[in-house]
């Protein structure tokens, strides 16, 4: 029982604290900032999303020994699925003429020269690496197989349900803003698809992190800041 625990809160602990850290950006801005000029309290994303980078860093370290990743398979499967996510996600603007999103996280926001690279190095290592395995290791390791089995350390990698599935991507939809709906749907359904097909946590792990690196590439590209 105890070990049990212990792998469901390796596994828990990770998201549980990345969301509690929007939810202290979101006070922070609404109720504590509201009214004030100075940027931390203006824009505490700032300085909370490079905490909420190193915190959620050092609990999957210190968990790691819980997380079954398996062997990287179907790299190139995995791949094509994270480069089509990314299509989903900028096809509103990139083709269908919808407005670009500028309002967000400006990278250049103190400035050229070392604050302006400081700033860009925190937010891809969050959005290519933390991203990718808080949010793999709850919706596709942990939640996926938790819906076939509450013992879900039992339940093989890719085993498939109907609800398991529909849950989990409702939910992977649903922590996502509203403007975004559409395209985390049909992202949750990819990614659960790479789970089914491979069988690898990792596989997943890589897709998410391929849709995040080409995605984080296109907001540079564009400077559609919103997308962050």
């Amino acid at each position: 029982m105890l070990g049990e625990n212990a792998c469901l809160r390796a596994y828990l602990a990770p998201i549980v604290v990345f969301f509690a850290f929007l939810f202290l950006g979101d006070f922070v801005k609404n109720k504590v900032g509201e009214g004030y000029a100075h940027w931390a309290l203006a824009e505490p994303h700032f300085w909370i999303f490079p905490l909420q980078t190193f915190v959620c860093a050092a609990i999957l370290w210190s968990q790691r020994r819980h997380y079954v990743f398996g062997p990287m398979k179907g790299f190139g499967f995995a791949t094509l699925i994270g480069i089509v996510a990314l299509v989903v996600w900028i096809a509103p603007q990139a083709f269908f003429g919808s407005a670009p999103r500028l309002d967000g996280f400006d990278p250049h926001r103190f400035g050229e020269g070392w604050p302006f690279w400081l700033n860009l190095s925190l937010r891809m290592l969050r959005m290519v690496v933390i991203v990718p395995l808080v949010e793999e290791i709850f919706w596709r390791g942990f939640l996926l197989r938790y819906l076939v089995r509450p013992e879900f350390d039992t339940v093989p990698m890719g085993t498939f349900t109907w609800m398991s599935f529909a849950i989990t991507t409702a939910g992977f939809c649903f922590e996502h803003q509203r403007p975004d709906w559409p395209a985390a749907v049909i992202t949750g359904a990819l990614f659960n698809l790479v789970a089914y097909r491979t069988r690898s946590l990792a596989a997943c792990v890589l897709t998410h992190a391929v849709t995040n690196l080409t995605l984080a590439l296109y907001i540079l590209h564009s400077k559609q800041w919103g997308f962050w």
